[in-house]
């Protein structure tokens, strides 16, 4: 590694690790959902966050955004809310006597978007969200409006309350880079958070790096180099969750009706070289596609009815995958 790569990936590694400091004063006990969002943002995806309520995520999205001085909103999905109410919307104004249409920003004009409980609204308010996710732009009135890079969308969705909920759509959940499951903060991590919080010494998080450093750093993750042998391995990690592939396991087989897509592929390997430069690294191996397949796949694959009908879970499948794929 040249002295000028060395130094890059030494300041990379400086700057993500004083960012998870900084979001942990204010989120405890959480620490692979922080890795997890901050391997979303640095590759230029979004996040979806499952979990019930009360466990921090708006909290973590807010943080996030005050850590890397960037502009926050957030958007409550509700059955009755319209796509205007997010996008946009073009209005009368009267300057001078003239009359003429003016656009009026939406909430989703922001660099990090806070989409709670996403599956509350329609499915086509849902879809508002889709060309801002994939393509980082609006269109209003046959007008198109680009998003501030870095522009990040972090969804959350209570797995338990499914009354008066809509399912998103698989197009829509291919869009996110990571779907996280929040668990429940431990005994110790539950102690520090009622310290944290009951008291009047609560902790207010600061910024530590500018949001154009995130792009900066966007752009170096690309740059990572990576073996054939690696990528491949990662090839057939994905191949083997399609039930018809030659790769496929025994669980695919049985309880898969489709496999993650390409994008799925994409995910994996940017997280994986996003893992590398956290720990200081400048070349992907075999673990760091292990240690985030299941984020990257498990919302993108599909059951049949006998897996949804024994409760077969996506994480069950693609741990068996891993443990029998082959390194060479």
């Amino acid at each position: 590694m040249s002295r000028d790569v060395e130094s890059t990936v030494t300041g990379f590694t400086a700057d993500l690790r004083l960012l998870r400091e900084e979001i942990g004063k204010m989120i405890v006990g959480q620490e692979e959902i922080v890795e997890g969002v901050m391997m979303c943002l640095l590759g230029g995806g979004h996040a979806l966050l499952e979990g019930v309520p009360g466990l921090g995520k708006t909290m973590l999205v807010r943080t996030l955004a005050e850590t890397i001085h960037a502009t926050f909103s957030r958007i409550q999905f509700t059955p009755d809310l319209m796509p205007a109410d997010i996008v946009g919307t073009n209005v009368i104004t009267e300057e001078g006597g003239q009359k003429r249409f003016e656009f009026q920003k939406g909430p989703i004009f922001a660099n990090i978007v806070l989409a709670d409980e996403i599956n509350r609204a329609t499915p086509k308010t849902q879809s508002a969200l889709l060309e801002a996710m994939s393509e980082s732009s609006v269109t209003v009135a046959k007008q198109t409006y680009k998003l501030e890079k870095p522009f990040f969308v972090l969804a959350t969705q209570n797995p338990l309350e499914m009354e008066g909920t809509y399912p998103l759509p698989e197009a829509q959940l291919d869009r996110f880079f990571f779907k996280l499951i929040v668990q429940y903060p431990k005994r110790e991590a539950l102690h520090t958070i009622l310290d944290r919080t009951t008291t009047d010494d609560v902790p207010q998080p600061k910024a530590v790096i500018d949001k154009s450093r995130i792009v900066e750093m966007r752009d170096l993750v690309r740059k990572v180099p990576l073996a054939r042998q690696i990528q491949d391995y990662a090839v057939r990690v994905v191949l083997a969750t399609h039930p018809e592939n030659a790769e496929a396991t025994g669980m695919s087989k049985q309880f898969m009706r489709y496999g993650a897509s390409p994008r799925g592929l994409q995910a994996v390997i940017l997280a994986a070289k996003i893992r590398a430069l956290l720990e200081g690294r400048y070349a992907v191996s075999i673990d760091d596609i292990r240690h985030v397949a299941a984020p990257a796949l498990r919302h993108r694959m599909i059951l049949n009815f006998e897996g949804e009908a024994e409760g077969v879970e996506s994480d069950a499948i693609i741990s068996e995958i891993l443990k029998a794929t082959k390194e060479t």
